[in-house]
């Protein structure tokens, strides 16, 4: 696999951020996991933004310490975006979990999600998360296969009050 890495947002990247939005928007994408607070609308100020809540500050109500990253390539083309939440809450325990991730829609099936998962695996390790908790929808195949070609073990599915759709919740134990 080519030489993959996670960065955080940067302005450098928006005309590449905006043509991945595109292509999520073009592919029927309702809500694009791993985004984070990244608005395209105030894209600069939101990268900023992303920093400060990846340090537990100007968090909205509800929410936990998270930083996002962006999946690169060598060429610096977006590949994907990620979050990884420091800590979880009530919510987060039943249908977020730790972690959030989509790859866009042209660059899917080429191993790059299982590539991102593994890389935030490391993150976790170095700001000593002990375990991740991460969540799929049940009928997400693809998914459920990233989340165990990367050491998760399904514990349970519940069905979700938001979307009354079954959710699958992994676990990854990093110790």
């Amino acid at each position: 696999m080519e030489n993959l890495k996670l960065i955080a947002p940067a302005v450098e990247l928006k005309l590449e951020f905006l043509e991945m939005l595109e292509e999520f928007k073009n592919d029927g994408a309702g809500i694009i996991n791993g985004i984070g607070s990244i608005d395209q609308n105030d894209f600069d100020n939101s990268v900023i933004l992303a920093q400060r809540h990846s340090l537990g500050i100007d968090l909205p109500k509800e929410w936990v310490p998270a930083s996002t990253y962006w999946l690169i390539n060598e060429q610096y083309k977006l590949l994907g975006t990620c979050n990884l939440r420091h800590h979880l809450n009530g919510y987060l325990e039943i249908i977020g979990g730790h972690v959030g991730y989509s790859i866009r829609p042209s660059q899917r099936r080429k191993g790059y999600a299982t590539k991102m998962l593994s890389l935030v695996i490391e993150k976790a390790k170095a700001m000593n998360i002990h375990g991740l908790l991460i969540v799929c929808d049940d009928a997400n195949i693809a998914s459920a296969k990233v989340i165990e070609k990367n050491g998760g073990f399904l514990i349970n599915k519940l069905l979700s009050r938001e979307d009354f759709r079954f959710k699958r919740r992994y676990w990854i134990d990093l110790i």
